[in-house]
């Protein structure tokens, strides 16, 4: 885990050995899946091969750098409502943790969750735990979570008849189905 200068952190996710056999032997690269972020939104990841671990290193962080997407959080420390993503094997769900929860996720999403600014969560991997297919799916899930910004545009509303109409909604439901 590195700061620079601009105030994107870096973290190394998975370092591979790669070997391929030639008359003489066998000649060895690496590659380095990363993940950098601004811990306030912005994050992007890559993955980028060469014949020494750190200039593998530096080229997927510089590839990183120049993917940086941006994803909405609420309240700045947690998503807004409970996701799931899948690529190739790599299944994840994530859920809206109240304040104070922290980052309970494991290897690959926690990195992703740093990176991003996100500090409640809670997150389950099912299915592979090759890191490429987990933060994959993690980034899918993360960009199909819709604000309630994003959900006000869509239908030519304003936000607070978005949340309004949540809550009205539920309490209404509450007052139907719980009378004594």
């Amino acid at each position: 885990m590195e700061k620079n200068k601009d105030d994107i952190l870096e973290k190394l996710v998975h370092i591979n050995r790669i070997t391929k056999v030639v008359k003489g032997g066998r000649r060895f690269g690496f590659s380095a899946l990363v993940v950098v972020g601004n811990q306030n939104g912005k994050i992007g990841i890559a993955h980028a091969k060469a014949k020494q671990v750190p200039d593998a290193i530096k080229k997927a962080n510089e590839m990183a750098r120049r993917k940086l997407i941006h994803i909405p959080l609420r309240e700045g420390r947690t998503i807004h409502h409970d996701i799931y993503g899948k690529d190739g094997a790599g299944k994840i769900k994530l859920r809206a943790a109240p304040k104070g929860t922290g980052i309970i996720a494991g290897g690959p999403v926690r990195a992703v969750c740093e990176v991003l600014g996100i500090r409640d969560i809670v997150a389950k991997s099912m299915g592979t735990a090759n890191p490429h297919n987990v933060i994959r799916a993690t980034m899918k899930a993360l960009s199909a979570q819709h604000s309630p910004k994003q959900i006000s545009t869509i239908r030519n509303k304003k936000i607070s008849e978005i949340i309004e109409k949540e809550d009205n909604d539920l309490t209404k439901y509450n007052k139907q189905n719980f009378k004594k």
